[in-house]
């Protein structure tokens, strides 16, 4: 091999080495320190944030947790913080981005995260959501309202209630405008004495009518089929059936006037119920602002939530007062033999 030659490989491998310098290294991944709310906050202000006290939000961990479970590539995220990321975005309604920065995930993260808990916590739906399965239950329902004021044959009170959502595009956004003028999904609740939400429907945009939610829901087909003994409780949005009693629109007597106090205070556990509902997560108050199809699973996931607060003894939050209902006041549907039936429970135990 001549000088020249070996000056020319000396030359290529001199290069060589400047280019292998000026390569650009792959950065190495570098994850953001996490540490437990459990351990961040004492009591008052976990319980402020996260809707659940400590030890609350432990069962819940331990119920849903196991669903949870990383793969362990990447950032591994525990079940743990993946709950209660989520219970801090539904309840407080936070930005998402303050929510991640404060639990060392990324935004993007956000609602991957609570899309995994909300489906975790729905696959559990029937465990917590449920009608009375027997006749000892529906009695046990049944003595709940009559201890309210002396009601008789109650097993639930039914009402709506408007959930703001993002503006729907489309030809169909337009069904989902309500009456006060906003985009809403129309849900649909019954609840017994304790507020405990026993049948929801969360489906049905914002300029569906309440009697048409029901018409076309499974639970009516259940007590048209005589599944029940007790009845539902509804306002004059319903048509009064044998199995629903709305108020009687123009009382005539001593008789239907104590019905319609007395019905009135019975079915305030409804207004109540979506009150406690609302106060505890914040974001069925103020609105969300995710896809329609994440909205739904949230609906579902947070009132299985609420019944395991009534379970777990969970103290409730200050209802404020636009968390109140408004009530729909249009004229009370009458079918025959519904206001027959109405009127005769009426003259025997009023």
């Amino acid at each position: 091999m001549s000088i020249r030659d070996i000056e020319s490989v000396e030359e290529v491998v001199f290069m060589d080495e400047i280019f292998d310098c000026e390569q650009p290294r792959r950065k190495k991944k570098s994850y953001r320190a996490r540490v437990s709310p459990l351990e961040m906050y004492f009591d008052a202000e976990f319980r402020r944030k996260y809707r659940f006290s400590k030890c609350g939000a432990i069962k819940l961990i331990d119920l849903f947790g196991a669903q949870l479970k990383s793969d362990g590539r990447g950032g591994k995220l525990s079940p743990d913080l993946q709950i209660l990321t989520a219970l801090r975005c539904w309840g407080r309604n936070e930005v998402q981005d303050d929510s991640a920065d404060l639990h060392g995930i990324s935004q993007q993260s956000i609602t991957n995260v609570c899309r995994r808990v909300a489906l975790s916590i729905v696959k559990k739906r029937q465990m917590y959501i449920r009608m009375p399965a027997n006749l000892d239950e529906e009695v046990q329902k049944i003595n709940m309202f009559s201890d309210i004021c002396g009601f008789k044959s109650v097993v639930g009170c039914i009402d709506c209630t408007h959930i703001r959502i993002p503006h729907v595009p489309g030809n169909e956004g337009h069904y989902y405008i309500n009456r006060k003028n906003f985009p809403s999904l129309h849900v649909q609740v019954v609840c017994d004495a304790s507020l405990k939400i026993m049948d929801i429907v969360a489906r049905w945009y914002g300029s569906a009518h309440d009697s048409r939610i029901f018409n076309e829901s499974a639970l009516k087909l259940k007590f048209e089929g005589g599944q029940f003994h007790g009845r539902l409780l509804g306002d004059s949005g319903y048509a009064c059936t044998p199995y629903l009693f709305t108020p009687v629109l123009r009382p005539r007597s001593r008789k239907e006037v104590r019905y319609n106090a007395m019905h009135v205070r019975t079915r305030n556990s409804v207004e109540r119920c979506f009150g406690v509902l609302k106060s505890r997560f914040r974001c069925l108050q103020t609105g969300f602002r995710n896809s329609l199809e994440n909205i739904k699973l949230y609906i579902v996931a947070l009132a299985i939530l609420h019944n395991i607060a009534i379970i777990f003894n969970e103290e409730e939050f200050p209802v404020e007062e636009e968390v109140v209902e408004e009530q729909e006041l249009q004229p009370t549907h009458v079918v025959g033999r519904g206001a027959a039936v109405r009127a005769a429970f009426i003259d025997e135990n009023f």
